[in-house]
Order: C-alpha cells, then sequence, then structure tokens
C-alpha cells in the first residue's frame, strides 16, 4: 500500500483543519444596516476612491474615506460610481472581492463565473486557459501550450466547457464540466479529457470542494474515477490558503496533493505552491507550483 510521508500529511491536515473551521464557522458581523452607504468611484485617469459619500452636487461629488479625509472629485472625471456590498467591509476596511473565485491551484469548484465576465490564466508558464460566463450558469473556456513557439507543427488544445446547477441553499453549488482535448496537426488526432461533476460548499472566500470524474482516451473511458477533494480559505484582504488534491481509484491507494498560498490584489491572482504525490518518493518534498490568473470585465 502507498503512503504519505508524515510531514507532508500533518501539513495538509492541518491546512484542511482551517479549511473546514473557515467554511463552517459564522463569518465575521456585517456592518450594520443604519450606517451610511460606501461608494466605489473610478475616474478616467484610473485613481479609485473608496468612502461615505458626504456631498453631492451637479458639478462634484464629496467622499469621506478610510482615513477621515475628505476627497473632492468632479463629475467630469467620474467613470463609474456604485454602493458597495456591506459585506465586503471588514473592521472598517474595503476586502475587495476574489479576483480568482472559481479556481484552485489548477482545477475548477462548483462557482460559476459570472455572466459577461471572464479570466486568463498561466501556469506553469506553458500552459494557458481563458474562461468567459456565457452566463451566470454556464461558461465555456479554451486553452493550449503553445508548443509551436518551438517550430512544433502539432499543438495541443482542449476546451473548458462547464455548467452549474442551482440548488435552494446559497452555500451549496454543484456543477458539471469536461476537458475535451486533442493534439492539432497529429496524424489520426489525439483524442483525451475528462469528465467531473463538484459540490461546493461556502462561498468565493471559503470553500471546499468534493468531486468524482472519469479519464477518456479516444473515445474510451477509464475503468474507474479519480476523486477531488480541495479548499481555499481567505486569511487576509489579499492573502488566501489553497489544497487541491486528487485520489485515484484502483489496487493500491494513489494521487496528487498539494498545498498552496494565493497572493491576489482587486486585478490579479498569483498562486504559490508544492504539489506531491501520495506515492513513496524518498527525500522528494514536491514539485514547485506557479500560476498567474487575471480577470476581465
Amino acid at each position: 500500500m502507498l503512503r504519505l510521508l508524515p510531514m507532508p500529511r500533518r501539513l495538509l491536515l492541518g491546512l484542511f483543519v482551517v479549511l473546514m473551521g473557515s467554511v463552517l464557522l459564522p463569518p465575521a458581523a456585517a456592518a450594520q444596516a443604519e450606517e451610511p452607504p460606501v461608494y466605489r468611484i473610478e475616474t478616467t485617469q484610473g485613481a479609485v476612491f473608496i468612502g461615505v459619500l458626504m456631498e453631492e452636487t451637479d458639478d462634484a461629488v464629496v467622499l469621506r474615506l478610510e482615513d477621515e479625509n475628505e476627497v473632492r472629485i468632479q463629475r467630469a472625471t467620474i467613470r463609474s460610481m456604485r454602493t458597495m456590498d456591506p459585506e465586503q467591509f471588514r473592521d472598517g476596511q474595503y476586502w475587495h472581492p476574489n479576483p480568482q473565485p472559481t479556481r484552485y491551484l489548477f482545477g475548477p469548484n462548483a462557482l460559476g463565473v459570472r455572466e459577461g465576465t471572464g479570466y486568463y490564466q498561466n501556469a506553469w508558464i506553458f500552459f494557458n486557459n481563458v474562461n468567459y460566463g456565457v452566463s451566470n450558469r454556464v461558461s465555456i473556456g479554451a486553452g493550449t501550450v503553445p508548443v509551436f513557439l518551438f517550430g512544433a507543427s502539432a499543438v495541443p488544445l482542449w476546451l473548458l466547457p462547464k455548467v452549474s446547477i442551482p440548488t435552494p441553499q446559497d452555500n451549496l453549488h454543484l456543477a458539471a464540466g469536461a476537458v475535451v482535448g486533442g493534439v492539432l496537426g497529429a496524424d489520426g488526432g489525439v483524442g483525451v479529457g475528462v469528465f467531473y461533476g463538484a459540490a461546493t460548499l461556502g462561498d468565493e472566500d471559503q470553500n471546499l470542494t468534493g468531486g468524482i470524474g472519469y479519464g477518456y482516451a479516444d473515445g474510451s473511458l477509464a475503468p474507474s474515477p479519480f476523486f477531488n477533494l480541495s479548499g481555499m480559505t481567505r486569511v487576509s484582504r489579499s492573502v488566501y490558503l489553497i489544497s487541491e488534491n486528487y485520489f485515484f481509484a484502483g489496487d493500491e491507494v494513489n494521487g496528487l496533493v498539494s498545498v498552496g498560498i494565493r497572493y491576489a490584489p482587486e486585478r490579479f491572482a498569483v498562486d504559490f505552491g508544492l504539489v506531491r504525490p501520495l506515492a513513496e518518493v524518498g527525500s522528494f518534498i514536491g514539485l514547485p507550483w506557479l500560476g498567474v490568473s487575471v480577470p476581465f470585465n
């Protein structure tokens, strides 16, 4: 029987305790309903101001910022102005939305990509994905490894359809999807991929996902499934802890486990992690992971 070395097992268990606690414990108290609304204003020069509306005229608006200073913004310079969700404020500070809530290091959860939005994701420099929300329930994506840059004539391509399924509970999400791949330019063509289903408990900042999938190659399904157990928790305005893990059914326990950290300001996300097989591999600690996501719209 294959086994995980003691240190990675303790590290993985500790991270899942944190993830479980983050999802199951009630969130911090949100802003009180009687508090004045907070506005986010973006100017035509790209500056962003967040604060309480103190004054509004035909020519300008005045905001009181977090540092209690006031700023007057001319209406002619305002690109957008909208109220903010009170739950985005914690201890008086604005916590921007998660710029990459629908994926872990690489694999997806059951949360849907919002209609009209999308993201570009790069992993290990060579793997490139683009995903777009056709609706709040349906997204489509595509990816490639640009080996043509090195003179190769056969180029791997894949499609990433995903359908999110509504449930009566706001914190429970279901989804089904696939990775449909092939090699463009290969003699005879090559068809490989994965069909999967997933259930996610939680929200965009704290969640746990369990899933099951079947791989296929040239039209034939794998004889046994694989299972996914992953999670994410937000620990500060721009830092998340992530674990993405796969277990393959068979005569022996096998799979991949990972731990990672996501640094995510408002407009991009960078993932750092270690990926390790469950098999005994001597002194090998793990393969480093580097990924970047950039949302659009």
